[in-house]
């Protein structure tokens, strides 16, 4: 009996001393990656400010020479190509790019302390708001927004869209950004940044990461044309399709019971890209082997995207032997006259979606 106490007292004392070095060691560890990605993070930043200071300074030599020079547009495609010659493979420096400095420059030249903000920011995302917002006060909180939450190129094209500056300028409580996490930070460094997403209508407030905001608004997108009805028949979410060994994930899959076919619905919080349509073709080429019945119509694929330029959706369609349409998606409070009276107001909406959240809430008691 004595020996047994022993043994479960040297058992006890071993699994202490393993917690112990288990804790220390996790300290360490954290303490590690923290230096990490603190280091990163300035890293990131320095390099940000050192490039965007490059362009502004590169923007104003342009304009500087062609108001003291005369020179028109050529200038920048000779500047283009002899920048080729002397630096060969480096990248950034195309007409279309210069272009885009001489306005940065023009954009900021006469407000510095928009171009203090401007320098903490990627380059894609100061070209977005110098394309989309026009207003200083507006330009100001998107600037400071995208420094202190991190929104990627992707987030803050669906805040513009969303008109987060509206929604700022009612409620003051989102005068007061939350404070910005380290992984904010880091997840920027790496292009995978983190956002808060301030639609009322996703109902969202607590930071997430871009595919948390496409699940979101694949859910709303589910949601919504599941009430609208039009003989939509809802089939899964992130629906599973197999060829051979490899597996593939539809965002939305749909039956239509007028058309008698399978609708595919593809949701991107990024612009149009051409390979979306070659990835929908072949999600469409599965579905029609493998899901659709021998009496169904041929499967029907929606891509649903921030923007699109109708040209490049065009020429991405040509190829293509399915039937495949492009839209962007909208946020907007008022219903175009043509719709009214054809699909539920905002009101409705609401009312169905409260109802769905509350079947949700009642499935999950």
């Amino acid at each position: 009996m004595q020996r047994t106490n022993s043994l479960t007292g040297v058992r006890e004392l071993k699994n202490y001393t393993m917690s112990k070095e288990t804790t220390n060691y996790k300290k360490l560890f954290d303490k590690v990656i923290e230096v990490i990605e603190k280091t990163r993070i300035k890293a990131y930043k320095s390099l940000t400010k050192h490039q965007l200071s490059l362009n502004f300074e590169i923007g104003k030599i342009i304009v500087e020479s062609q108001e003291k020079q005369g020179w028109g547009k050529g200038v920048v495609d000779d500047l283009s190509n002899d920048i080729k010659k002397i630096k060969d493979g480096l990248k950034g420096y195309s007409p279309q790019n210069l272009w885009r400095m001489r306005s940065f420059y023009l954009e900021y030249k006469d407000y510095p302390e928009l171009l203090k903000l401007a320098l903490q920011i990627p380059w894609t995302q100061n070209l977005l708001i110098i394309s989309k917002v026009s207003k200083e006060e507006e330009r100001q909180y998107y600037l400071d927004a995208t420094i202190k939450l991190g929104w990627s190129r992707a987030v803050l094209l669906n805040q513009i869209k969303a008109d987060a500056y509206a929604h700022h300028i009612k409620n003051t409580k989102l005068h007061n950004f939350k404070r910005a996490l380290p992984i904010h930070l880091s997840e920027q460094a790496t292009e995978a940044l983190k956002s808060e997403y301030n639609l009322d209508f996703l109902g969202i407030t607590d930071p997430v990461s871009e595919r948390e905001l496409e699940n979101r608004l694949i859910e709303k997108v589910r949601d919504l044309l599941m009430e609208l009805g039009f003989g939509f028949c809802f089939i899964g979410n992130q629906y599973r399709i197999k060829l051979r060994e490899k597996e593939y994930f539809l965002d939305l899959l749909f039956y239509h019971r007028i058309l008698k076919c399978l609708v595919a619905v593809d949701l991107k919080v990024v612009d149009f890209e051409p390979e979306f349509a070659g990835k929908m073709n072949f999600y469409l080429e599965v579905l029609d082997d493998t899901i659709k019945e021998k009496d169904d119509n041929p499967s029907i694929g929606i891509i649903l995207c921030p923007e699109k330029d109708d040209i490049e959706v065009e020429y991405a369609l040509r190829a293509s032997n399915k039937p495949i349409g492009v839209s962007e998606y909208r946020f907007t409070n008022e219903l175009p006259e043509k719709l009214k009276g054809k699909i539920p107001t905002k009101e409705e909406i609401i009312q169905s979606l409260e109802r769905v959240k509350r079947l949700d809430e009642n499935k999950e008691e």
